[in-house]
């Protein structure tokens, strides 16, 4: 008596036959992207022509030509004898000056209201309720005209008010304390941040090992070695300083310190607080998106609710707040653009003067769109793998 033994797994996957349905719907996906490829090559073609009938010189030529334009509010070294390279990359820093401060702060500005918004304080919770719907009801660009026009209206520079003993606000900015950065500053910083990457890993490796044994270890003496010991050991062996400069009034103007000029503080004020409003209502709504029995079981343990919020509810929230947070992220970092309404010279505002001045404007736009696109699909990549990495594993 003989057993059939069943065919191996492979042998049992037939490829289906390329049936009529298949065959037609592939000729015509060739013949859709044949179309747009001929689309996009007729259009390169038509400009091309244009351009050289009109005696407009093509290619990127021009970033290496003295730029000759002032930029008022730059962070890195730049005078109008530089080329439209080093204006562009004045104008990136500009740029990323509003994305990464504007996103940090409507982060925790957002947060802050959200969670007001489900305060059981019926004061608390209908202002975060006005605030959330008086911005998000307001043209972004009404409002950033707004703060504009509120900095010009502050007191000139000799009565400008001061809120803090050494910060000035004036119709010429917010004028904070600064700790100038040289060459040992950033080593001294990069230390820090490869501190709080090993002290991440660390921790991680602790918990692994106290989920085998049970014995709970302890982190902040290794973190403290790696984020202040360690620093500290390269700013004494590098002799760096961190003398604070103060700023003061000499004539119509202040020396020293750090400026924050009207332009970018206008800017800054306003996608912060019109991203905010929508931050809110993803925070609250993730919270809410939170089971009840969550809150009643740990409730029922005698859990403090801020140790329930921060501990519990927040981290299965996240998963629910990370993707639309990231439109939000988006929609701040495009929004900067709106910089050019105010004069704020961002990457924008600069490729536009680059524009007039050497006609290059197929060259300066798409240098706009590869930077907003590389800045977008950067934070999208970071969303997406941290939103992966809080993601529930099925078993």
């Amino acid at each position: 008596m003989t057993i059939a033994t069943p065919e191996p797994a492979r042998r049992k996957r037939s490829r289906s036959p390329l049936t009529r349905e298949r065959l037609t719907g592939l000729v015509w996906q060739i013949v859709v992207v044949g179309i747009a490829i001929a689309l996009v090559a007729w259009l390169w073609s038509n400009a091309i022509h244009n351009l050289s009938v009109r005696r407009i010189s093509t290619g990127f030529a021009f970033l290496g030509r003295e730029a000759g334009m002032p930029i008022a509010d730059a962070w890195i070294d730049y005078s109008p004898k530089n080329t439209y390279l080093r204006a562009f990359i004045v104008g990136l820093v500009n740029t990323l000056r509003i994305a990464v401060i504007g996103i940090v702060l409507a982060t925790v500005l957002g947060t802050i209201v959200g969670i007001a918004r489900l305060s059981s304080n019926w004061l608390l919770s209908r202002l975060a309720a006005v605030y959330v719907e008086v911005l998000r009801d307001l043209p972004l660009l009404l409002q950033l005209l707004f703060w504009y026009v509120l900095m010009q209206g502050l007191p000139a520079a000799r009565a400008a008010w001061m809120p803090i003993d050494g910060v000035y606000l004036s119709n010429r900015g917010l004028i904070l304390p600064s700790i100038p950065i040289g060459e040992g500053h950033l080593w001294v910083i990069g230390t820090v941040v490869a501190g709080l990457i090993a002290s991440y890993a660390l921790n991680r490796r602790l918990i692994a090992r106290q989920l085998l044994d049970g014995r709970p270890r302890r982190l902040w003496p290794y973190a403290l070695v790696l984020v202040l010991g360690l620093p500290a050991l390269v700013s004494w062996g590098l002799g760096v300083s961190w003398t604070i400069t103060l700023p003061e009034l000499r004539g119509f103007n202040f020396v020293g310190g750090l400026t924050l000029s009207p332009e970018y503080f206008a800017l800054l004020v306003a996608v912060v607080t019109y991203t905010s409003a929508f931050i809110a209502e993803i925070v609250r709504s993730g919270i809410q998106a939170v089971h009840q029995g969550q809150w009643d079981a740990a409730m029922a343990l005698g859990l403090r609710r801020s140790f329930v919020l921060r501990h519990i509810v927040l981290p299965q929230a996240l998963r629910v707040i990370i993707p639309p947070m990231t439109s939000q992220y988006l929609n701040l970092t495009k929004n900067s653009s709106l910089a050019v309404a105010v004069g704020y010279q961002d990457i924008v505002s600069i490729a536009n003067t680059t524009l007039n001045q050497t006609g290059q404007a197929i060259e300066a736009i798409a240098l706009i769109m590869a930077v907003f696109l590389t800045i977008s699909l950067g934070i999208s990549l970071f969303m997406n793998w941290y939103n992966a990495r809080i993601a529930l594993v099925e078993r």
